[in-house]
């Protein structure tokens, strides 16, 4: 059985301060997680550190938004994979859609991005997902299709144990509207049979498939009730404990069902 995933990307959010007692708050509340369903917070850059000592002793791990290719050197303003080892991080997104369509990065950099993170052994989790036109026009599977080609590129079937899968439409992704459940299993359903056809059965089985795209308390479960969904990824909502904590006891009670 798949284990549930729930993960926060706080994005370009939070104080120092601020994030070291969210990372807290999640830490004690979500006590029920431990060995039933994984957390994951993912703060600024500038956060790692102290985050990382905030859940320090936890079930909760700590994950990057971002990562570059390249070794550490001449790269100002990046951030090395090295770089996220050295401080104990253990995942990284990457292909948001911020980064796709707000900061231009193809499918070719988020493949470079990808193979860089598994070679280090940092699980990457690579987001996919449709614009509202491309949907309105029946493109998504034809978009996640080749978001999936261009991002796995290269990664065999061995690599593909270490990385999960996040299907997040841009057109929900803090706007409000979410995709419904049938809508977000129905792509979820696709992504797995994409995995059988390029891979096998049992990597298509085994992958984890989060949902990302408005995610909050009152959708959770249903959300995380649909056979292909594996647990979200979070944005808005893993701001405040308080909102966050639910999204896990509804994973925790979907594996109960």
């Amino acid at each position: 059985m798949r284990r549930y995933l729930v993960a926060g990307n706080w994005k370009m959010n939070t104080t120092r301060e601020q994030g070291v007692a969210l990372a807290a708050a999640i830490a004690a509340g979500s006590t029920e997680a431990a060995g039933r369903v994984d957390v994951l917070i993912c703060p600024p850059f500038p956060y790692l550190i102290p985050v990382l000592d905030a859940v320090k002793g936890s079930h909760v791990t700590v994950g990057a938004q971002n990562a570059y290719f390249e070794a550490p050197g001449a790269f100002t303003g990046e951030v090395s994979l090295d770089m996220l080892l050295d401080v104990g991080c253990q995942s990284v997104i990457l292909g948001h859609s911020e980064r796709r369509h707000v900061l231009g990065e193809s499918d070719e950099i988020i493949n470079r991005k990808v193979l860089a993170a598994l070679n280090k052994g940092i699980q990457p989790i690579l987001c996919v997902g449709e614009l509202l036109e491309e949907r309105q026009g029946e493109q998504t599977e034809a978009v996640l299709d080749r978001q999936m080609e261009g991002g796995l590129k290269g990664v065999t079937a061995e690599q593909l144990s270490h990385v999960v899968i996040a299907y997040e439409p841009v057109w929900a992704i803090g706007t409000g509207l979410t995709a419904s459940p049938e809508q977000a299993d129905s792509a979820h359903a696709h992504l797995r049979t994409w995995l059988k056809n390029r891979y096998t059965p049992e990597v298509a089985d085994a992958m984890r498939i989060l949902y990302g795209g408005s995610v909050k308390a009152g959708n959770a479960a249903a959300l995380l009730g649909q056979p292909h969904v594996d647990g979200a990824l979070v944005g808005g909502a893993s701001l405040k404990a308080d909102d966050f904590l639910p999204i896990i006891e509804a994973g925790i009670q979907a594996i109960q069902r």
